[in-house]
């Protein structure tokens, strides 16, 4: 027997540890402060302090590895003013209260947690913390001036002391304090810490859940069977071997596909395997080879300005570098494949899923289910890998059909092989770049002409601009931070009919190889070291080439290495962060490079948690150097060429080079760490390659390069 606890809002807070007295403080991002009993409305976050002085953070992020659930809570509890060790995490409802300040929306990705909240939550921390105090103040009968606070105690400047559990009852009824002063930086105790992450214990011990672990009384699983040439539609489907399986109970056909829904996955998969479908339709004729012709005349014939200054056609170069470069479509490749669980009811939607996206889930969901947003109640689950592909609705959607068409609950399951050939790719992409060199080695003129799918046309919630530039397209590219006196960008829209998706630094993803690539082809034109070519550039932009600097010095940039070996160097922007990476690289016996140290450098402003800032540097080089390396989708006939690790590879521990990470100390505001340090590392890989063979690289994957000098 499955026991389910599916407690209501209102009863899970008032059965939580805080008992009867505790302080439950919510915050409207990104300033409005209210306090509430537990009776009371549903807050967008919470700070719920018990009374035996425990602190519980409800996070409305999603984790999926990158540390929200630790980060989060070290900003509220540092300015809370209690120890680390009192302080619990928990995720938090699905509710359009819980936006990301920078979305406006619930929902997790592009770099933006700790960008979005880092002043929100710490108001909310403060407030908290004046509210305890002038409630100590009040039992005590004193000025509130007279107290301060300490390791969770208010303490009165007599000496005598309260814990915050003994006022957090008194101190919810009294009024939020809207303007609580925040520390000053050199006071802090908690921020700026490598604290060890406080989901690290559920991951090890198994108690953590993710969306694949869900299970409900009366659940049916879903295995789908999806059409083998993109866009085609099933003309029959014979069932009969299906519903023959032992365990198969349904078969529903859906946009998406046909399911069979079962009482178990492999029964659920052995029926999909069962069936006999005529297929019609599709796009027959989508091939690779006429994607990137498609792409290269797309790029030749670039004309919507992303970018303008100076007059590129003025003239004054005594040389001139062009170069075409090319980046295939790219699958997500999560270690968790997509999956949802749903139970729809008359009135009612819940699903359990690893979302990104909760907020879109509700409004998309409830379109599905022909009810109120209010009524679609989404439970976060882990998110084993996210990388963008679970922001999009594609496996929550169909999760909900065949819920709602079934009448039972109904986990849907994507195999390794559905996810692989899911359609939600990183766009292809085309550069071509022209760069004028003067008599002296220095760039005076850059042209780059891109063509790709647009990803805003195909998010569903965002338009091409009226300029008709998809800013992810040409992002990385459009913002060349080099002292460039004549500058030209375009971009050609050209879709092949492959739905495309955000991945993992999105446009920045194939335009820091493209561009970082290209300006070292410009240094050995010039005939001079790629670093000081770039470093001399860097001028106006300070913060770049600091950043620059300390990667080239860290990693003995100019100093002898071992026969066979050379370094490349790369620099780049995204999120809000600069980040610089140097990789140091051999060629194996069949060619291929042998990555052995990567050197990073960071400029992430305001560091929370430096550790978890080394690890995301870390998983974003390992992520970059698989792409860049292997990945790649590929079409033939229409078909998806690729299926499974064996034919999309990823890097494999035994390739995994040394990566040393160096954090620039900046104070500036906090940027990204997701994402910016997988642009810079293909470049980085590329350049060294280039040195050692004399050849460039201009496509991706390198495994399909020939590199041997």
């Amino acid at each position: 027997m499955t026991t389910v606890f599916k407690p209501s809002r209102r009863s899970f807070l008032k059965n939580s540890a805080l008992g009867s007295g505790g302080l439950i403080l919510g915050v409207t991002l990104p300033g409005q402060l209210l306090a509430q009993e537990f009776e009371g409305g549903q807050p967008n976050v919470f700070v719920r302090i018990g009374r035996d002085n425990s602190v519980t953070v409800m996070c409305g992020l999603s984790e999926m590895g990158q540390g929200v659930l630790t980060a989060i809570p070290q900003l509220l509890a540092e300015e809370l003013d209690v120890p680390w060790t009192s302080v619990k995490v928990a995720q938090a409802p699905a509710d359009p209260a819980f936006k990301n300040p920078i979305f406006g929306m619930q929902a997790t990705g592009g770099s933006t947690s700790i960008r979005g909240h880092y002043e929100p939550i710490r108001k909310a921390g403060a407030s908290a913390r004046a509210m305890l105090v002038n409630a100590a103040a009040q039992k005590w009968g004193v000025n509130a001036g007279e107290c301060t606070t300490a390791a969770g105690y208010v303490i009165h400047k007599s000496g005598k002391k309260v814990s915050y559990g003994e006022v957090a009852a008194a101190a919810s009824k009294l009024p939020p304090v809207l303007d609580a002063k925040l520390k000053d930086p050199k006071d802090f105790k908690i921020i700026g810490k490598g604290i060890k992450r406080l989901d690290t214990a559920a991951k090890v011990d198994g108690s953590a859940k993710f969306g694949m672990d869900v299970k409900l009384p009366g659940m049916l699983t879903a295995v789908l069977a999806r059409p083998p040439v993109l866009g085609a539609k099933p003309a029959t489907v014979d069932d009969t071997k299906a519903k023959a399986v032992p365990g198969v109970k349904q078969v529903i056909t859906i946009p998406a596909g046909v399911a069979v829904l079962a009482e178990g996955y492999w029964a659920a998969k052995l029926g999909r395997d069962a069936l006999v479908i005529q297929w019609e339709g599709g796009e027959q004729q989508l091939s690779s080879e006429g994607v990137s012709k498609m792409l290269g005349d797309g790029a030749t014939g670039a004309d919507k300005v992303a970018r303008e200054e100076g007059s590129t056609a003025s003239g004054g170069a005594a040389k001139t570098v062009e170069a075409t470069y090319e980046a295939p479509y790219l699958a997500h490749a999560c270690m968790e494949p997509m999956n949802c669980t749903a139970w729809s009811k008359p009135g009612e939607l819940e699903i359990w899923a690893g979302t990104q996206a909760q907020g879109p889930s509700q409004g998309i969901l409830s379109k599905v289910a022909g009810i109120e947003p209010a009524q679609v109640k989404v439970n976060t689950m882990y998110l084993g890998g996210g990388f963008g592909r679970r922001f999009a609705p594609d496996f929550t959607v169909a999760a909900t059909l065949l819920s709602k068409i079934s009448g039972a609950p109904v986990k849907l399951v994507y195999s390794r092989e559905d996810d692989m050939k899911s359609y939600f790719y990183r766009p292809a992409s085309v550069t071509k770049f022209s760069g004028g060199l003067d008599a002296s080695g220095k760039l005076v003129s850059f042209t780059a002409k891109i063509a790709s799918p647009s990803i805003m046309k195909a998010s569903g919630f965002m338009q091409v601009p009226a300029n008709g530039v998809d800013n992810f397209a040409v992002e990385g590219i459009k913002e060349v931070p080099y002292d460039i006196p004549n500058i030209k960008v375009e971009y050609s829209q050209q879709e092949p009919g492959v739905q495309v998706w955000f991945l993992r630094s999105v446009g920045h993803s194939q335009n820091a190889f493209f561009i970082e690539s290209f300006i070292d082809e410009l240094a050995l034109a010039a005939g001079k070291d790629p670093y000081e070519f770039r470093r001399a550039m860097l001028g106006k932009t300070p913060i770049a080439k600091k950043v620059l600097e300390i990667a080239a010095e860290k990693a003995g940039w100019g100093k002898p290495l071992p026969a066979g070996r050379a370094r490349g160097i790369a620099l780049h922007e995204s999120f809000g962060s600069w980040v610089a990476e140097v990789a140091e690289v051999s060629m194996n016996a069949q060619g291929q490079p042998k990555v052995h140290r990567v050197v990073c450098a960071v400029d992430c402003g305001t560091v929370v948690n430096p550790e978890i800032v080394k690890r995301q540097m870390e998983s974003a080089i390992a992520y970059g150097l698989s792409n860049s390396m292997y990945g790649k989708i590929t079409f033939k006939g229409g078909q998806v060429e690729q299926n499974n690790f064996h034919d999309y590879p990823i890097l494999r521990m035994p390739e995994m080079p040394s990566v040393e990470v160096h954090i620039v100390q900046s104070g500036e505001k906090p940027g990204g760490v997701g994402e910016p340090g997988t642009p810079p590392i293909a470049p980085a890989v590329a350049n060294a390659v280039a040195k050692l063979t004399g050849k460039r690289v201009r496509a991706m994957p390198f495994a399909d390069q020939k590199m041997t000098a």
